[in-house]
């Protein structure tokens, strides 16, 4: 197992799990929430949720007990994603996301408002951290962009920009998690992985995937599962397999 793992364990497996509730209404995903709580870490909120069903819909989760890992991918000027980041805190989220790609004042201002706004307001503070590249994307689409290097390369040299800006972790594809661990130092900086795909699930619109035990293995913290989980049959059965996988020496 990765060290980094080792030093900074979890205390289940199923707590490294975060559910992608990317449904269509607020109604479906109570009914994931209520079927998969306490059975998973976390429940992540994504754009297509967020937009049909809005801020009260996140804070009525959070106030039912969930955590709440809210993926909006904050990208804009740093006025504009340091005030987005502190409604967030205000909501009651476990963790939210920002594209490192906004660069280190985009960044570092955020961490630092965040910071300030829940210590004076006494709140938790969430844990903030940082999209590399997505996992829908390789190197065409980073060509495409202008952005010439490998896609390894940009996820890098995007950790690296997201650690010295003071965030605690960055999003990345399974793929980099073993060179991310090599070139970020601290023990404490997670590492949030989509691209999660249990052996006998398809790929769907992800390109760059692993298994839960494999990315776990190379020094995950957290993985992010949804059709998987949300489309299964049996979603229950879904999540012990998961854990069950997890559990085992790899």
């Amino acid at each position: 197992m990765n060290p980094a793992i080792a030093a900074n364990p979890l205390t289940h497996p199923k707590d490294k799990i975060i559910v992608a509730l990317d449904v269509e209404s607020a109604d479906e995903a109570r009914s994931i929430f209520a079927e998969l709580s306490g059975s998973v870490g976390a429940f992540k909120v994504g754009l297509q949720l967020f937009t049909a069903e809005g801020p009260r819909f996140v804070r009525d989760l959070v106030e039912r007990g969930a955590k709440i890992f809210l993926d909006l991918k904050f990208h804009d000027i740093p006025n504009t994603v340091a005030k987005a980041s502190v409604e967030a805190a205000r909501l009651g989220v476990w963790m939210f996301n920002v594209h490192a790609s906004g660069g280190s004042e985009m960044m570092t201002r955020t961490a630092a408002e965040v910071a300030n706004v829940c210590e004076r307001e006494s709140i938790a503070r969430p844990k903030v951290i940082a999209v590399t590249v997505l996992t829908s994307s390789n190197r065409e689409t980073l060509a495409e962009t202008g952005v010439s290097d490998e896609t390894e390369s940009q996820v890098l040299r995007l950790a690296q920009l997201t650690a010295k800006c003071g965030l605690d972790g960055v999003v990345a594809s399974p793929l980099e998690i073993r060179a991310i661990r090599a070139s970020v130092a601290s023990n404490r900086f997670l590492i949030v992985t989509p691209g999660i795909r249990p052996s006998n699930a398809t790929n769907d619109d992800q390109k760059r995937v692993m298994t839960p035990a494999e990315a776990v293995a190379e020094g995950a913290n957290y993985l992010v599962i949804g059709r998987p989980i949300t489309s299964a049959s049996d979603r229950q059965r879904a999540v012990e397999d998961i854990i069950t996988e997890l559990s085992k020496p790899i």
